[in-house]
């Protein structure tokens, strides 16, 4: 005796509101145990609904844009005489879909195949998920259904952009409409990395800005509000105010990662001579209280080099640019608070001892909270080392209105070869990120070279 089934979404983790994307099955359709009824896209990925039972679908209760929660009903089943509501049948592994190979912020696990087509009969090697509407394929495939805004472009003229459901939320994250994003994976699929390429153009004038959803702050992009989450649920917390120092820094941050289109470029420099030069000097000098450090020997060999390379010495200003005749260096001070960054005022016209003189002073007003703000403005160019504590590379972030920033690691012992064996060497890891809109590769790379040879020779720094 046929009966009829309610099927509801299954638990489904700690989501709520889950868009429906996509509704594969139609009333009248007969369809067997774990058939997908409905897809739904969370954050992370796509999932299907699957029918606990075989059937045919006698109604829908849902529809594609609907957004749905464990619980809420989803379509009736009719169970006939030979259809009993039974376990579902454990899953036969399929063999792996024809796709292409999965790039950076793309699910490999959700293929798009080409549109559905009309056929005749069901050929033997299609496998136990084909559908009637689906193309013959060595392995069928689900093909994902557009979103609201992909069927709004569709409607315009437009095309539906190759995007899987992680880059399409990092995209609405942004506020950016993938439709005017191009994308350079396989047959135009767009990656986070092309989404991510899309705002910094914008930011820098190339792209119109009309093609980010609704300017808002500085960046001209629509954020969505932050995920509100109950963290009590998962275990004991504690809550702490962030410190006024991560607020104010978090704010410029965010703003220079998102408005700069920053590349960074490393460098390895051989500071063997030099660090055996510092600890001789420190020896000399040790009764009359004056010390130098390996960060005043950066700062003095950074104005060099910003002297060689003056394009790493300005600062945009519209479609104009800035060049400074000042070389005011900031450097990266480790506080109890967070990071504060000091400015060293013309750096060109003081010596190694005076540098590494006003360095200790600086830092030490920053521990104490005792820095002045003039003290922290007015810098040309930032380096911020973290040798001390450790590191092979990073990518330090731009802060504007400078175009480039140092980040130092620490040094570490190599071996090195010198045409006939491999000596031990003391190598300093450089990391330089500059904003593309003013500073190229080529440039970058000469100016962490150039760098590299100061430090390897400090005598070029007299040249």
């Amino acid at each position: 005796m046929a009966q009829l089934i309610e099927v509801k979404v299954p638990d489904i983790g700690d989501f709520k509101d889950v868009p429906i994307i996509e509704i594969p099955v139609k009333v009248g359709d007969v369809i067997k145990a774990e058939d997908a009824l409905i897809t739904l896209e969370t954050d992370k990925a796509t999932m299907d609904v699957p029918s606990p039972v075989g059937g045919t679908v006698v109604e829908i209760k849902v529809t594609v844009g609907d957004k749905v929660a464990e619980g809420m009903l989803v379509a009736v089943v009719k169970v006939g005489a030979d259809e009993t509501a039974v376990k579902p049948a454990p899953v036969v592994d399929a063999p792996p879909p024809v796709c292409p190979e999965p790039v950076e912020g793309q699910l490999a696990a959700t293929p798009l195949t080409s549109p559905v087509q009309p056929h005749g009969e069901i050929p033997a090697h299609i496998g136990s998920d084909y559908r009637p509407g689906d193309p013959e394929l060595i392995v069928p495939t689900r093909p994902l259904m557009p979103s609201v805004s992909d069927l709004a472009a569709e409607s315009m003229g437009g095309h539906s952009p190759h995007a899987s459901p992680s880059v399409r939320h990092f995209a609405r994250d942004l506020g950016v409409d993938v439709i005017r994003v191009k994308g350079s994976g396989p047959k135009g699929r767009i990656t986070q990395a092309d989404v991510t390429a899309f705002v910094k153009s914008v930011m820098s004038g190339v792209a119109p800005a009309a093609t980010v959803a609704a300017p808002a702050l500085g960046g001209g992009l629509d954020l969505l509000p932050w995920p509100k989450i109950d963290f009590t649920k998962f275990g004991e917390i504690e809550t702490r105010p962030l410190s006024r120092i991560k607020k104010i820094s978090g704010q410029n941050l965010a703003r220079n990662w998102a408005m700069i289109p920053a590349v960074t470029y490393h460098e390895d420099a051989d500071i063997t001579d030099l660090e055996a030069f510092r600890v001789e000097m420190n020896k000399e000098v040790e009764k009359s209280g004056k010390k130098l450090t390996m960060l005043a020997f950066i700062i003095k060999a950074a104005v060099r080099a910003l002297q060689e390379f003056p394009e790493f010495n300005t600062s945009l200003d519209g479609d104009n640019l800035i060049y400074k005749k000042y070389f005011n260096i900031a450097f990266a001070a480790d506080t109890p608070n967070g990071l504060v960054v000091p400015v060293v005022k013309d750096a060109d016209k003081k010596s190694v001892f005076d540098i590494a003189r006003e360095t200790g002073e600086l830092a030490k007003q920053a521990r104490d909270g005792k820095i002045k703000p003039t003290d922290m403005q007015g810098a040309c160019f930032t380096i911020s080392s973290v040798g001390g504590i450790g590191g092979t590379y990073f990518a330090p972030i731009v802060n504007a209105p400078e175009v480039a920033i140092l980040g130092v690691n620490k040094s570490v012992m190599k071996p090195v070869w010198d045409g006939k064996a491999f000596i031990p060497r003391l190598m300093l890891p450089m990391s330089l990120s500059a904003d593309h809109r003013v500073i190229d590769g080529a440039l970058a790379t000469r100016f962490n070279v150039y760098l590299a040879q100061l430090l390897g020779d400090f005598r070029r720094v007299m040249l």
